[in-house]
């Protein structure tokens, strides 16, 4: 089986690289990526030598090239990640959300629907965000049948591409899963994300920057937990489904950036406060949207499938991994680095 992975020297893409090449050796995983700025291809080092695994420069938005690459491999299934995903780059720059993660979306549609023709080994899966639902008040939990309501560029950007997969499966009858997923944490992590932004930002003693009062309230999954969601569907999903997938761990922003400083005062050996006193509260940005909270039990009760570590083991982790690995923290938040890899990948 031919499997390509969109996005997969990103943050949720690399985990679910390593999953499937590792988990089956008689797969063939082909990794597609622009190399933008939170693309990194040592996020997949450990692996980049297996024989079942390929790595192809391309852009999804590249219409020529994506026909070229599905009729020259011939992809079984696609796991469709890459995407524009940082809220507040959307709001400053929304139409390259709507060129990547609509019309990129559409490219891959199109090539799946003129090229593959036993629909009985194929498969569009989709992996999307809790966003697309837009703002949940104090009480309650999205569902897979809540209505859309998205709030921000990269919400509705989203919501827009999740439209298409169904439209396409719809009409053209090209085989499609969704799935929907709070907000990741985890290792490899670019730092433009409040909790990899924040542990660079102690590291380094810099102000950690807190929208609004702080109460805005979300549910964390941890990203190698994510990835084996992803399996899971990929593996025993129903086509035309949509399944939601979360950590069960909701926390307010404030108590996690708390949380996290006496964590990490520990971890680097100062005196308990001293993170937290870094903590400034900015003016907030526009749209942002109260409250997420998933409802992970239908994937839980058809598929088998749940988190395997509190938000506490998983911050740990992740705090971990940081801390071993501050030349790689060091390479992606320097100036050099995107220089460097566009140099050694460009086509």
């Amino acid at each position: 089986m031919n499997i390509l992975v969109t996005g997969g020297a990103g943050f949720i893409g690399s985990h679910v690289v390593r999953k499937l090449v590792t988990s089956y050796p008689e797969y063939h995983i082909y990794n597609i990526d622009a190399l933008t700025y939170a693309g990194n291809l040592e996020n997949l080092s450990d692996i980049e030598g297996a024989q079942n695994y390929t790595f192809l420069k391309a852009d999804i938005t590249d219409i020529a090239t994506i026909n070229r690459l599905f009729t020259t491999y011939k992809f079984d299934k696609v796991v469709h990640l890459a995407a524009e995903s940082h809220v507040d780059r959307s709001i400053e720059e929304p139409l390259a959300f709507i060129k990547t993660n609509i019309l990129g979306t559409m490219n891959l549609l199109n090539a799946c629907k003129s090229i593959w023709q036993d629909d009985k080994k194929h498969l569009f899966y989709h992996i999307s965000t809790d966003e697309v639902y837009g703002s949940l008040g104090n009480d309650g939990l999205f569902t897979e049948n809540t209505s859309y309501s998205p709030n921000s560029p990269y919400a509705a950007s989203k919501a827009s591409s999740d439209h298409f997969v169904r439209a396409y499966g719809e009409t053209y009858g090209v085989p499609y899963i969704i799935s929907n997923c709070s907000n990741n944490y985890g290792p490899n992590h670019f730092p433009e994300k409040l909790i990899p932004l924040f542990i660079n930002n102690i590291i380094e003693k810099k102000p950690l920057p807190v929208y609004g009062d702080g109460n805005y309230t979300r549910d964390w999954l941890y990203v190698i937990d994510h990835a084996y969601a992803i399996d899971t569907i990929l593996h025993k999903g129903v086509i035309g489904e949509t399944y939601n997938i979360g950590g069960f761990n909701e926390w307010k922003n404030i108590d996690l950036v708390k949380l996290l400083c006496t964590i990490m005062d520990d971890k680097l050996s100062r005196k308990r406060g001293t993170s937290e006193s870094l903590i400034e509260y900015v003016k907030d940005r526009p749209g942002h949207d109260k409250r997420y909270a998933i409802d992970s039990s239908k994937i839980n009760k058809e598929l088998g499938w749940k988190p395997s570590v509190t938000f506490e083991e998983g911050l740990m982790l992740t705090i971990d991994w940081y801390l071993a690995n501050t030349t790689w923290l060091k390479n992606v938040t320097s100036g050099d680095y995107q220089a460097y890899y566009t140099k050694m990948y460009q086509s």
